[in-house]
This record gives structure tokens, C-alpha cells and sequence, in this order.
């Protein structure tokens, strides 16, 4: 794939979809049984990361809509990009109110960016999604999300980049990763990409060292853990993946002020010392 492919692709620019959705007390009850400990106390609303758990987009896909990945087959909402692997890249939060739990949520999602790249590693395509979500007759979260399209894998499982020393700090959690926790956590989100609970697809396939724990459930254990040390939720929260975090070992969850102490900086870190996700908030 060439950036002259993405031509027929742009014309996905400005495509928009919405659904209505309802976070039930069912839905928090078992967002509370999967990432309890790690859980602000919201006051009664969504706790951070919970909208992530809603109809996912592109909308509810029949099993006959889904690909050999996992995911929804490409030219629906989303462009149909040459490139074989998808991920979740990063993305941005905006919190302007709390979300009510058993109220409905209209949330309006927007295509805003398409984006080809050469990296390291090869072709890369990134998609950048806006979504809105309205609460109450308001605007109560604003969201950017950047999917990354990547080429196939070549040959069997790669040897991860080496890692660095460990990082601490300000208030920090270990975090165990067995495949019950992706499972539930797949099932939260109602997201089948077999990278999360199919081991030979995801060694022999995708060419990871094993299972990959999700990026949106590092994100809202990171989205969680700021707004712990903040004392409330913060008003911005941006993060991004920086290396595949492998399940079966516990890893490092961890947030401390900046330096100027306006900001909070958050991380994951496996055991090898290598950090998975970077993220920042501003309350």
C-alpha cells in the first residue's frame, strides 16, 4: 500500500454514524467486577474508561459481518484500508460532564482524518474518528480516537525491543494480566479481535509474543489512576500505545504530577521495562 491508495479512501472523510446507548446499573456492575480496585469513585456516574463499554463503532456487527481478525470487515463506517492489521493507537478525552448511569447516551462519531505513514516496521495507515457523546441535552464527552492499520506479520512470534530501567511513581498499582481478565474485558466492549484471546492467531498471525492486553483497558486503568491522584476527573486525558503489552505477567500502572505541577503524566511498564502506554491529563 502507497499513500496513492488512500485516494478512493478519502471520500470516507466526513462520514458520520450515530447510536443512542444506555450504561445500565448491569453494565457498571460488571465494569466494578472487572477493574474494581483500579475504579475512581465517580458519584454515582460512569466512572472513567465505562463509555468505551458501549455500542461500539461501527455499530453491533453479525457474526457474518466479521473478519478473519476478529473485527468488522472493512467499507462500512470505517474506510476499507488495504492493510491487514488494525489497533486501537490512541486518542484523546475531553470530559465536559459526568455520564448518568440508566439515562440514554446519543453518541455522534465522525470521520476526520486518514493519514498514511512510512514507519519503521513498514506501511502504516492512521484514522483518526471523532466521537460526541450527549447526556442530559449536553455535550458530555468529546472524544478523538486513532485507529493504526499495519501490514502483515512476517514469520512467527517477534522478539520484543528491549526494555529500561523501571520507572516509579507518585502512586503506582501492579496490575496481573490472566486471560480472564481480556476475556472480560473483550466481552465489556464487545470486541472480537482474536489478538486478545486467541493465542495461536495471535503468535502465528499477528506475530506477537502471546495474548495483547487491550489498549482502551490500559487507558481507562491509567484514566482511573489520574483521577485517584487528582482527586477528580480530569478535564483532558490523551494517551497513546508505545509497545504491545503481552499478557500472563503482572505490569506497572502509575501516575505522578509534572514538574510544574499543572499536568499528570501516566504509564504502563511490563516486567521487561519496557513502557506500553504513555498518557497525560490535565484536570
Amino acid at each position: 500500500m502507497t499513500e496513492s491508495d488512500l485516494g478512493p479512501q478519502q471520500a470516507w472523510l466526513g462520514c458520520r454514524e450515530e447510536c443512542e446507548a444506555v450504561i445500565t446499573a448491569e453494565m457498571l456492575q460488571a465494569y466494578r467486577a472487572t477493574l474494581g480496585p483500579h475504579l475512581w469513585d465517580n458519584d454515582g456516574f460512569a466512572p472513567p474508561g465505562l463509555h468505551w463499554c458501549l455500542a461500539p463503532t461501527p455499530a453491533l456487527a453479525t457474526m457474518a459481518e466479521l473478519g478473519e481478525d476478529g473485527h468488522p470487515r472493512r467499507g462500512g463506517f470505517l474506510p476499507p484500508v488495504l492493510l491487514p492489521r488494525r489497533m486501537w493507537a490512541g486518542g484523546e478525552v475531553e470530559t465536559l460532564a459526568p455520564l448518568p448511569i440508566g439515562e440514554p447516551i446519543r453518541r455522534v462519531s465522525t470521520i476526520t482524518d486518514i493519514r498514511f505513514k512510512e514507519g519503521r516496521t513498514g506501511n502504516l495507515c492512521f484514522v483518526a474518528v471523532q466521537h460526541e457523546l450527549f447526556a442530559r441535552g449536553t455535550l458530555a464527552i468529546r472524544e478523538r480516537q486513532d485507529i493504526v492499520y499495519r501490514g502483515a506479520a512476517t514469520g512467527g512470534a517477534s522478539e520484543p525491543a528491549g526494555g529500561g530501567e523501571p520507572r516509579e511513581g507518585e502512586r503506582q498499582s501492579w496490575v496481573e494480566t490472566p486471560p480472564t481478565l481480556l476475556f472480560r474485558y473483550s466481552a465489556l466492549t464487545f470486541n472480537a479481535h482474536r489478538i486478545h484471546y486467541d493465542l495461536p492467531y495471535a503468535t502465528c498471525e499477528e506475530g506477537y509474543e502471546g495474548l495483547v492486553v487491550q489498549g482502551p483497558l490500559q487507558a481507562s486503568l491509567l484514566f482511573n489512576l489520574a483521577a485517584s491522584h487528582a482527586g477528580r476527573v480530569p478535564l483532558r486525558f490523551a494517551y497513546r500505545g508505545q509497545a504491545p503489552l503481552i499478557a500472563g505477567r503482572p505490569f506497572r500502572a502509575a501516575v505522578s504530577w509534572h514538574q510544574k505541577g499543572d499536568s499528570l503524566q501516566a504509564w504502563t511498564q511490563d516486567g521487561d521495562g519496557r513502557i506500553n502506554m504513555e498518557a497525560s491529563a490535565t484536570c
